[in-house]
């Protein structure tokens, strides 16, 4: 994506990407729709769009490195939001495992909390990411995984056609194409196919603690291509598996029964 969207508006790019991967996973919707699926993929898709849309215009005033920082800073969002509207309490393991996780993440980010536009832009699209997580943690088990997805992908693409109509154009060069068909199939279908199938069975903190791996992936996949991560960085990122391996390792250690609200589920 970092490669395509040097060439082409993010706005065009993210509507071919969703675009694509509704397009492969709509004929699934009629044969296997349930009870309020478009209800459900609709809430799961307008929180991805405004996900997407605060990250994308916030990276204009930030850098990447606190794009990132405030983006993440949904793993301690999700519990909140969680605890508030679902009443989920997050289990002892699981919050010992988010402090190390964002411990790490401020290490490799090297990021302050300073609060600029491109930070509040971005904040904003971190608390729709975390609802996104929270809106499929409690609809996915509802719904055949393909069929939810579709629908989500088709609200993203329908959300942000009209600002990419306006910024800019569907002209891609076939590098750009690539790269949207490329995250359009592995990316938003076998990836979100993964994340929804999974969320049917984590809890909604868990899910947000794991996919801090995202950021660690990139910085090793980023290294592989030539970027610098530093010693900050692979403490930082040693720092994040440390949390994910202490919410999966230590609930029987930390965790007891909870009072005032139902613990989430461990994995």
């Amino acid at each position: 994506m970092q490669d395509a969207v040097r060439d082409v508006d993010p706005y065009s790019f993210l509507v071919a990407r969703f675009g694509i991967g509704a397009l492969l996973l709509a004929p699934l919707v009629w044969r296997r729709r349930t009870h309020h699926l478009f209800r459900h993929g609709v809430a799961a898709g307008l929180c991805l769009a405004g996900g997407y849309v605060g990250q994308t215009v916030g990276l204009q005033y930030t850098t990447t490195s606190v794009s990132a920082f405030f983006t993440y800073l949904l793993v301690v969002i999700v519990p909140l939001m969680s605890a508030v509207l679902l009443r989920r309490l997050p289990l002892p393991s699981t919050l010992a495992g988010i402090v190390l996780a964002v411990t790490g993440l401020v290490v490799m980010s090297g990021t302050g909390l300073a609060l600029g536009k491109g930070e509040v832009l971005t904040l904003l699209g971190a608390v729709a990411f975390a609802g996104h997580i929270v809106v499929l943690a409690e609809v996915a088990e509802r719904h055949d995984v393909f069929a939810l997805n579709a629908v989500q992908f088709g609200t993203v693409a329908v959300v942000l056609l009209g600002p990419a109509l306006v910024q800019g154009s569907f002209a891609f060069p076939a590098s750009a194409w690539a790269a949207a068909v490329y995250t359009g199939i592995v990316v938003s279908v076998v990836a979100f196919g993964l994340q929804v199938w999974g969320q049917a069975r984590v809890g909604a903190s868990r899910a947000a603690l794991v996919l801090m791996l995202e950021p660690v992936v990139a910085a090793v996949i980023g290294r592989l291509d030539g970027e610098h991560l530093g010693a900050a960085g692979a403490v930082g990122a040693a720092m994040i598996l440390a949390g994910i391996l202490v919410c999966e390792l230590a609930g029987p250690l930390l965790d007891r029964p909870w009072r005032g609200g139902q613990p989430e589920p461990s994995c």
